[in-house]
């Protein structure tokens, strides 16, 4: 692992003070902002690390957080960790250099997973990138963790923890890990995945020919499609089901 260090002073082309705020960029923008002020996740000095995992979401997000950054008067630390995984494919020339024209710190964290030698799902997958997070998290002394799930990603959790595993569980916007040490948060998480699409077709980002060859055969593409069946006849389904967790009525469990 290594971090890297990037003048802070260096003139980059789609400064983040000078983007202009209209259209999708608008409400991509005050959405989240809106994510952030309902669940308080940021606050004065924090010091953060974003997740980027070379998706449209994740570099999406980053740009987010640096157009924020240059427009609020609260001040806040932004660095970016990528974890790169053996089996997933990516220009990983392309990301250092992006992370470079956004002017912030990043660290490039290996992980070895071989899908050929042993049961590697997206919950494995996952676990293993997020220990790395926290390991980064700590070693450089960022208080929040920032990660680029959707409301789709949301609702296909909260979907696929009530079928394959018989519990009621979602993606928290707001977690706090360690006794409050290190929190969790995602900014995305009142955004769809198609407009944050729109968002990112907005701007010049690199193409990281980014491929994970194992998503689109889990268990989560075939919730994704049930919903995506039932959005047809409910239009609001993936923000019913997010809220539902928050009204639930008790009388009515078992």
């Amino acid at each position: 692992m290594r971090i890297t260090e990037i003048d802070p002073i260096e003139q980059r082309k789609n400064h983040p003070a000078k983007i202009k705020l209209r259209g999708i960029i608008k409400h991509v923008y005050k959405q989240m902002g809106k994510a952030i002020f309902d669940y308080q996740m940021l606050k004065a000095h924090d010091k953060v690390m974003v997740a980027v995992s070379g998706g449209k979401d994740s570099l999406s997000l980053l740009r987010l957080l640096l157009i924020r950054r240059a427009r609020i008067p609260i001040p806040f630390e932004i660095m970016a960790c990528f974890v790169d995984t053996s089996f997933i494919k990516i220009d990983r020339e392309k990301m250092k250099e992006h992370f470079e024209s956004e002017g912030i710190p990043y660290e490039i964290c290996r992980l070895d997973l071989d899908p050929q030698k042993e049961k590697v799902g997206c919950f494995w997958c996952s676990w293993n990138r997020r220990k790395l997070l926290f390991e980064t998290a700590q070693k450089h002394g960022c208080n929040k963790i920032v990660m680029g799930h959707n409301l789709d990603d949301i609702t296909e959790t909260i979907m696929m923890n009530m079928v394959y595993y018989g519990e009621i569980s979602a993606m928290n916007p707001y977690l706090d890990l360690f006794g409050g040490k290190l929190t969790m948060i995602r900014p995305l998480c009142y955004l769809e995945k198609k407009e944050i699409v729109r968002f990112f077709n907005q701007f010049d980002f690199p193409d990281l020919h980014y491929e994970c060859p194992i998503g689109d055969t889990s268990r989560r593409q075939a919730v994704r499609e049930t919903i995506e069946s039932l959005q047809e006849r409910c239009p609001y389904v993936k923000k019913n089901i997010f809220k539902s967790l928050r009204k639930i009525k008790q009388d009515y469990l078992l």
